[in-house]
């Protein structure tokens, strides 16, 4: 027999790649951005830092990525997978925010786990910055350039709290 999972509306805007609306609108301007990627995969059993990636490379409006590699070792929503993920400093965020970025992008579960999640979501919302969450083949990405184009496409549901995302890189 098998087991069948119902899924509240309310969730289904948070699976897979998707970032959290936060009472905010995405704006069409963010569809196409200049981005970067940081390779932060070897930062392990602490807090990304500002020390860990070249903050010079970010400017305003970007698209700034993180590459942990962690979606790809971690199976994706596992509750290892959101209790055990990387995240980014709070000193890194708010660095990142203050520079004028238009979007993080992560290949985990958020910027910051837990009780910290939406707090600091809503803090990134409130200053014009949205967090794509679960990005997956960033390491194709940094493989091919640091600086990239990012496309991103989300589904416009009305009311939900998170949006699904596609995100295409163009390097």
């Amino acid at each position: 027999m098998k087991e069948h999972v119902t899924l509240k509306p309310e969730l289904a805007g948070h699976l897979g790649t998707h970032f959290d609306v936060m009472n905010k609108e995405f704006p069409l301007e963010y569809t196409k951005r200049r981005g970067v990627i940081f390779d932060v995969s070897h930062t392990v059993d602490r807090d990304i830092e500002i020390s860990d990636i070249d903050i010079t490379k970010v400017e305003k409006d970007m698209f700034v990525a993180f590459f942990t590699g962690y979606i790809e070792k971690e199976r994706y929503g596992s509750k290892k997978y959101f209790s055990q993920s990387p995240q980014l400093s709070n000193e890194l965020i708010c660095a990142l925010v203050e520079k004028g970025i238009s979007i993080i992008g992560v290949d985990f579960g958020g910027v910051r786990r837990g009780e910290e999640h939406t707090p600091k979501d809503q803090y990134c919302a409130d200053r014009g910055v949205f967090v794509i969450e679960n990005l997956c083949n960033l390491k194709a990405v940094l493989d091919n350039s640091e600086d990239f184009t990012a496309n991103t496409y989300p589904m416009n549901y009305k009311g939900a709290t998170g949006l699904p995302c596609r995100v295409i890189a163009k390097v």
